[in-house]
């Protein structure tokens, strides 16, 4: 395996310090961000685009530390119907796709995004229950005009690329689950359409994150580590909670896409990002280890540290100790030997 740091996270130091963070958690995997929800202050794009010379000058940085880039992500919403976003998401998203074989990178995580309920919309609409006809109809429209011919397009990219584009099974995108996962893999008989197995946005929906990667199998393509607690209010308010507030202008809240920021949780959430073992035991990380290395025993796992009760660094560090010490007990001999 390779266990690394989805480096968002540290945002706010160069590139060569985020780098010395992780080799000094003991890591060797690094996932950068080229846009999206996030900017990139990782990753000179334009000058990797254009110069062999500066990409041999960028990798060198990750060699002197015995690291690999493993993963570029790009996560946003590239079937947003505002044309302010959308757009913008996707001509990211391609030229990912053009950088991440110069790198010497097979992996690119991001999301399959969410359109309008109809042509000529202007806000994204997700269809998550549709028991009712109308929403079945929104739900085959948006699949039918919109999601499938842009994978069509971006599978066919990403296949002549040699890249692997691995989906974030995310909340408010058509795909969020193994089952529309498929769907959208069959829909389009891709070839390079994968999972980016993300455990946090699985648990909270009752999914087992063990089970669906040995639902999927192969088409996992990249993991991250990044666990949830639910908490004892999912007894009240469910999982669908939606009790989130928007951050007043004055209180900065986080830009995110165009004109839009993030918004605050529920203070009695149903549940939380939090860091590794912290949702869930060391025995469920070394399951989800082992289902994983049954897919790809070069997989790599990159933390994404979202626990707003640890800083900054102590957040990752407690991810990384119980990733690793996950992964110690997956190569104890009387494991590897069943």
């Amino acid at each position: 395996m390779k266990l690394g740091v989805y480096t968002a996270v540290l945002h706010d130091r160069p590139l060569i310090d985020a780098l010395d963070v992780i080799a000094s958690l003991g890591l060797s995997s690094v996932e950068i961000n080229t846009g999206g929800f996030l900017r990139a202050p990782h990753i000179p794009i334009d000058s990797l685009l254009s110069s062999a010379s500066a990409r041999e000058d960028y990798l060198d940085l990750f060699r002197e530390r015995h690291l690999e880039l493993t993963a570029l992500n790009v996560n946003g919403n590239p079937l947003h119907p505002n044309p302010d976003v959308g757009p913008v998401a996707a001509e990211e998203l391609k030229r990912t796709i053009t950088l991440a074989p110069l790198l010497g990178v097979r992996k690119i995580v991001t999301m399959s995004g969410l359109p309008s309920s109809e042509k000529g919309g202007r806000e994204p609409n997700w269809i998550v229950n549709p028991w009712h006809s109308n929403y079945s109809d929104i739900r085959d429209y948006q699949w039918s005009e919109v999601v499938e011919p842009f994978w069509l397009e971006i599978d066919r990219l990403a296949t002549d690329s040699n890249v692997e584009v691995c989906l974030e099974m995310h909340p408010h995108n058509v795909v969020f689950n193994p089952a529309t996962l498929i769907r959208l893999v069959e829909r389009t008989a891709s070839k390079s359409i994968r999972a980016e197995l993300d455990p946090s946005h699985l648990f909270w929906q009752g999914i087992d994150p063990a089970a669906a990667v040995d639902f999927l199998g192969e088409l996992v393509g990249n993991a991250a580590a990044k666990d949830t607690r639910i908490n004892d209010s999912v007894r009240i308010h469910g999982v669908l909670d939606d009790r989130f507030r928007k951050v007043p202008p004055a209180q900065s809240p986080l830009a995110l896409d165009g004109p839009y920021t993030l918004n605050d949780r529920p203070r009695d959430s149903s549940w939380d990002f939090v860091a590794v073992g912290r949702g869930h035991d060391i025995s469920f990380w070394t399951r989800f280890l082992e289902a994983l290395e049954k897919v790809d025993p070069n997989m790599a796992v990159n933390i994404e540290h979202e626990d707003a009760e640890l800083g900054q660094i102590e957040g990752l560090a407690v991810a990384a100790k119980n990733l690793l010490a996950a992964e110690s007990r997956l190569k104890e001999p009387h494991r590897q030997a069943s």
